[in-house]
């Protein structure tokens, strides 16, 4: 099997745009922004599913966006800053000296997430018994597995929904969404969706991406050395621009579907209406067209171009709280000391996206 990163890397190679198995893969960096920002002709309404918001288009996402948004404006998630920070370092603190980066990667989401949320520390290891169960599905690649799996992190919700939430889940559970005639409550199925698309994709997304971040300052020692003077300086812009320039080299958010309303045309490929799409992530963050060399390390020459958090109407409302999230993680890693990997990291398999295991220890 090929990781996800290889294989795009391959594919975008061949072609931006390709044909495979009934369905389309958009690979290239322009190729993907075009069809993330043209929700007209590239519709999310794919899933057979509640998707709030993510399968929604036009006026019914604006509307259940901005709940979404609301609840992840800067001034709800950015003063938690510092208690991600107190949860990263206590984590790490815990690890010995040789230690698994996403198992440091899962405590850290898992914690965060619910001090945000408000849940109770009794659902830690039941979530964390999920994240393991879902990377598990995921790499399988058997739908039924990957249905089970969503279906019980549904009870998980359902659980937490009832038994006396916390501040910010008992907010979106009485939270309204504008209807044609003013404001209507939140179902429960939108509010257990809400929760689902927060937390059990950006549990595992952390998870890797924390792995990730860990695997890179333990291979570049000379630029973790820049970002452990940028902490002691409190430059936390430079640090956060490194974990968007670290996750655009090698990206776990792997891909997101569409479909088309018409027939249309990109890069050469003549698509027709009603085609499904996979825009890919990975593939479009490492396009040599729009960096050059994609392993090379810019945060500010790449910014401008970096599509780790998407682009469009559907452009990830979560960025502050994963951002935060990462940061506090980083810091720690940082403070703790040098990483290098014991042996070798193991890349998860398509459809995955990161390490399946990324051992380091600390130099202190």
């Amino acid at each position: 099997m090929t990781d996800a990163r290889t294989l795009g890397d391959r594919s975008l190679a061949r072609c931006p745009v390709s044909h495979d198995n009934g369905s389309w893969s958009v690979w290239g960096n322009d190729e993907a922004r075009r069809v993330a920002e043209d929700p007209h002709v590239f519709s999310s309404r794919v899933s057979r599913h509640l998707s709030v918001p993510n399968g929604m288009d036009g006026d019914e996402h604006r509307r259940f966006r901005a709940v979404i948004d609301r609840h992840l404006s800067d001034d709800i998630i950015v003063p938690l800053y510092p208690d991600f920070e107190h949860i990263a370092l206590d984590v790490y603190g815990s690890m010995g000296d040789s230690f698994d980066a996403n198992v440091f990667g899962s405590l850290v989401a898992v914690r965060c997430q619910s001090r945000w949320l408000g849940w109770d520390a009794g659902y830690e290891d039941e979530l964390l018994a999920w994240i393991a169960d879902n990377q598990a599905a995921t790499r399988s690649g058997d739908y039924s597995r990957t249905a089970a799996v969503a279906e019980q992190f549904d009870s998980i919700i359902r659980r937490i929904i009832a038994d006396q939430p916390g501040e910010a889940t008992a907010a979106l559970v009485n939270d309204t969404v504008e209807e044609a005639d003013g404001e209507r409550p939140l179902t429960h199925a939108e509010v257990v969706s809400i929760l689902r698309n927060w937390t059990s994709g950006d549990l595992g997304s952390i998870t890797y991406s924390i792995g990730i971040v860990a695997h890179f300052l333990a291979t570049h020692h000379s630029i973790a050395e820049e970002l452990r003077r940028c902490d002691e300086t409190g430059d936390t812009r430079a640090l956060d621009m490194a974990l968007d320039e670290i996750l655009r080299i090698d990206d776990p958010f792997l891909a997101n579907r569409r479909r088309t309303t018409r027939d249309v045309t990109i890069a050469g490929q003549d698509i027709p209406a009603g085609a499904l799409l996979h825009i890919q992530w990975t593939a479009a963050n490492r396009d040599p067209r729009a960096f050059g060399d994609p392993d090379a390390y810019n945060p500010e020459g790449n910014a401008a171009r970096n599509l780790v958090y998407g682009a469009g109407p559907h452009v990830c409302p979560g960025r502050t709280l994963s951002t935060l999230e990462l940061r506090a993680a980083l810091v720690a890693l940082l403070r703790g000391g040098e990483l290098t990997l014991v042996g070798h990291a193991t890349r998860e398999e398509s459809p995955a996206g990161g390490y399946a295991a990324v051992p380091v220890t600390r130099v202190r």
